[in-house]
């Protein structure tokens, strides 16, 4: 469809009803975050005392050709909308196809005008840059994250190293022969729902190992995760790694893979064998494997740590943007 097409806005507070076209939708846009399974597991945790207001957007024939996942975030000071699927989400933004994005927009600017759940201020949060979310709504942008990705584009994995620097090259193989001599080496995959919990306990372990008490899993948000690794895998999206060394836990991984990409998420590792640079060794092993498999792109998420850049063959970065209503709009 095109910009300028005029689209039937039905807003409801029921987001079980919108399920299947969702789930639809969701699937021709190809982010992970934007997923029915993602956003009514995060409602299910976050969402208590608060108001949903999703907006279909209908053709002519009733088809649903985006959705706008709105709810009202909090009353006070101002009565603020924001995205469902929240802050442990990466990238947001509508639920549609990729070609749709404009149009959507186009409807979330024609939902505000009409004054959706009285709202004084909009705050959409890490939303990609493509549709000029500002420049469309007037916004101010408060917030750019980096978020670089491996852009594939069908490379084999000897193509896409030979791609990286000399350095890289060299560690990436110096390091894998070290650990492979010193000690035997296993990648495992979690795709057993009994032993899906153990798992998740030895990702948890290692990421606090690591990082100390993280904010990402503290809290509700850990209970959240696990509730959707488990909706994740029962989809085939989960990508869970461990690596064992003669059968012990020493790094582990945790991603998705949907919509041809891969997810990197959180990771943890064990400090005793930083030597050893598990870390790095189960980073590399989960490329060549989104490689291999033949994924078009290896997200590395948030953060602009220079490890990921090493790697990164692009970064369009995610920006939050805010608004207030005017008093004309009022």
């Amino acid at each position: 469809m095109t910009v300028g097409t005029e689209l039937a806005l039905e807003t409801t507070d029921d987001l079980d009803s919108l399920r299947r076209e969702w789930t639809a939708l969701a699937d021709l846009g190809g982010e992970l975050f934007t997923t029915w399974e993602w956003a009514s597991t995060w409602w299910r945790h976050f969402g208590a005392g608060r108001e949903p207001l999703v907006t279909a957007c209908r053709a002519a024939d009733g088809t649903a050709t985006a959705l706008l996942p709105l709810y009202v975030a909090e009353t006070e000071p101002a009565r603020t909308l924001r995205l469902v699927g929240g802050r442990e989400a990466d990238q947001l933004g509508p639920v549609c196809a990729p070609a749709d994005r404009a149009l959507a927009l186009d409807a979330l600017h024609r939902v505000l005008e009409r004054g959706i759940g009285d709202w004084e201020r909009l705050v959409v949060d890490r939303v990609p840059p493509d549709i000029g979310w500002h420049e469309v709504m007037g916004g101010q942008v408060v917030k750019h994250e980096l978020s670089p990705a491996i852009d594939i584009d069908g490379a084999t994995w000897e193509e896409y190293l030979a791609s990286r620097s000399r350095n890289l090259r060299e560690q990436v193989r110096r390091r894998e022969r070290r650990l492979k001599r010193d000690h035997e080496v296993t990648y495992r995959l979690s795709d057993d729902p009994d032993r899906l919990g153990d798992d998740f306990d030895t990702m948890l372990r290692l990421h606090r190992a690591r990082w100390g008490r993280s904010s990402s899993f503290e809290g509700p948000r850990e209970a959240f995760h696990r509730d959707f690794a488990a909706r994740a895998l029962e989809q085939g999206w989960l990508r869970l790694w461990t690596m064992e060394l003669g059968g012990a836990p020493a790094a582990a991984w945790l991603g998705y893979r949907f919509g041809a990409r891969e997810w990197y998420y959180q990771a943890g590792r064990d400090p005793a064998l930083d030597r050893y640079a598990v870390g790095f060794v189960l980073l590399v092993h989960t490329i060549r494997e989104a490689i291999g498999d033949g994924m078009r792109q290896y997200r590395l998420l948030l953060g602009g740590e220079p490890y990921k850049y090493r790697f990164a063959t692009s970064d369009a970065g995610v920006f939050t943007v805010a608004l207030r209503r005017s008093d004309e709009q009022r």
